[in-house]
């Protein structure tokens, strides 16, 4: 089903989605702006997920947008618009790791799920979470190492499977396990300790 999206015009007008898209895909230059201004807070959000800092993540939505651009032509609205958009984003963040080998490297140290296992208190963390802002959230999300933060993201958010997070990541399935049993075992810690130090100020 095709929809309409809202862009910020000085006006403010309504633009339907596949007009934006054929106008993006035909070169034209006011569609391109549109849909990079449209997007460009979203698609920097989920990168930010991902990456250390803004400058990283600016960089990877940089490449993202191109990657869209080239890709728009294979969109056949059969589907929701920004959940493709969005896909993009997360495998040029992807990408990213697969391209720096240290970071791949660090994916390839195996370790068994039963090794690195830490019980979850779920109660807890859903309180927790309850009690903080998004930022601080993303910023919690942000202190996880890269291997961390990548399965985390990729399993939590993003709603991939451990065998496809296996496959983009080029580890085992039992690596992407316990990773993400680790990742949400430090993310309760980091939050915890900043609802702390939040109510130590207040």
């Amino acid at each position: 089903m095709l929809r309409h999206i809202v862009v910020s015009l000085r006006m403010g007008v309504e633009i339907d989605i596949k007009e934006l898209i054929n106008g993006c895909i035909n070169g034209n230059r006011r569609s391109q702006e549109i849909l990079h201004r449209n997007y460009y807070g979203k698609m920097m959000g989920v990168c930010l997920r991902y990456m250390q800092d803004k400058d990283e993540a600016k960089d990877v939505v940089q490449e993202g947008f191109i990657k869209v651009y080239n890709n728009l032509a294979k969109y056949d609205h059969s589907g929701s618009f920004d959940l493709w958009l969005k896909r993009i984003f997360v495998n040029t963040a992807i990408d990213f790791y697969r391209k720096n080998k240290t970071l791949q490297n660090i994916f390839n140290y195996n370790v068994e799920v039963e090794d690195v296992q830490e019980p979850i208190d779920e109660n807890s963390s859903i309180g927790t979470l309850k009690m903080l802002s998004t930022p601080d959230i993303l910023e919690a999300v942000q202190e996880l190492t890269p291997v961390y933060r990548a399965v985390f993201n990729m399993y939590a958010i993003d709603g991939y499977n451990h065998h496809q997070i296996s496959e983009a990541l080029n580890i085992n399935i039992g690596t992407s396990k316990s990773n993400y049993s680790k990742a949400k075992g430090n993310l309760q810690k980091i939050l915890i300790n900043k609802l702390e130090t939040s109510n130590e100020i207040y």
